[in-house]
């Protein structure tokens, strides 16, 4: 492995991992057209949809795309907006909700979710499932991903790695061996990362300023940052991490990530408060000192710019909306 996908993906496993990333199945379907499922939408979540066998249409009303999946085939709603489930001889307006869907079928949230006739000739088996982030998550890199992203089931890019875990994925769930099911969720946390990295790699990563964490230049700066976030970091030093003079990187990082290297720093730095103040409850002066300041105020000052809230306000008001001192 060349050390720009090394730094990649060390990168990569460290904004998901401290966004808390967590995968769930949800269900296993077998659909008989004519079909039209609507999933709503919820927070903090991306939705996936894995072809096992079949075709289906994948339709999101916010953006009006839509988007066709054959058997093989993965799309995920990375913002967890609505979106529709169709055969190809239904229309989105004629959809059903989810929970319409659950009453007609009787599913019981155990086993295989089947709607329709039963015929076997040209049901869609669906793998269904999403991936949680923890409340007040923020990173550009979720910010900033599409409506959609879809991996395709072919070339040896993107098929081979995505296969096998699905497949694998498809094999288990909902079989009565013990422990399929929590293989097959253990095995599913990987498919965002794996699906982030291919989009990363994609054209479309930089129409999005998100073609920086494949560069080579960047990926070795950025991998140092993120293992050692809270250093007194300088564009200097990460320009020297990089290869590169000071000024080409900054105008580098700026062309490739639509921000400037400082701003990135502060904002990651700020997540990882976040999360600390939250989870472990941390004081704001421990705050302060893990996230590389010195000074209490100051940390107060760039927090609140930020977040919008002063950090006690911040902590007092997620533990307010989860309704829980665990961690969120």
């Amino acid at each position: 492995m060349c050390r720009y996908v090394a730094d990649m993906l060390d990168v990569l496993s460290d904004i998901l991992s401290r966004l808390s990333v967590r995968g769930t199945l949800y269900f296993r379907t077998f659909f008989t057209p004519p079909y039209g499922v609507i999933v709503p939408q919820f927070e903090n979540v991306a939705r996936f949809h894995y072809a096992h066998r079949g075709d289906c249409v994948v339709h999101v009303p916010a953006t009006g795309e839509t988007v066709e999946l054959h058997q093989g085939d993965l799309v995920i709603i990375p913002h967890g907006a609505c979106h529709t489930l169709c055969s190809p001889d239904v229309t989105p307006n004629d959809a059903l909700p989810l929970d319409e869907i659950l009453e007609r079928s009787g599913y019981s949230g155990q086993g295989v979710l089947v709607y329709g006739d039963g015929s076997d000739a040209t049901k869609a088996q669906l793998i269904c499932g999403h991936f949680s982030f923890a409340a007040g998550s923020q990173h550009l890199l979720l910010d900033r991903l599409p409506s959609h992203i879809i991996v395709r089931n072919y070339g040896e890019t993107n098929g081979d790695w995505l296969t096998v875990t699905l497949q694998a994925i498809g094999s288990e769930t909902g079989q009565p061996r013990m422990g399929s099911d929590l293989i097959a969720l253990k095995m599913s946390e990987a498919i965002f990362a794996q699906a982030v990295r291919a989009y990363l790699e994609s054209d479309e990563a930089s129409r999005a300023g998100l073609s920086g964490f494949a560069d080579p230049y960047l990926a070795r700066a950025l991998s140092a940052f993120h293992n050692d976030p809270s250093r007194d970091w300088t564009v200097g030093d990460l320009a020297r991490e990089a290869g590169q003079s000071r000024t080409g990187f900054a105008q580098h990082f700026a062309r490739k990530m639509a921000i400037t290297p400082m701003q990135y720093a502060t904002s990651w730095r700020m997540q990882i408060a976040r999360q600390a103040l939250v989870e472990r409850k941390i004081s704001i002066i421990e705050a302060a000192e893990l996230t590389g300041y010195t000074s209490e105020a100051a940390f107060s000052r760039v927090f609140k710019k930020e977040v919008g809230l002063p950090p006690a306000a911040y902590r007092a008001s997620q533990i307010a909306e989860t309704g829980t001192n665990r961690p969120i």
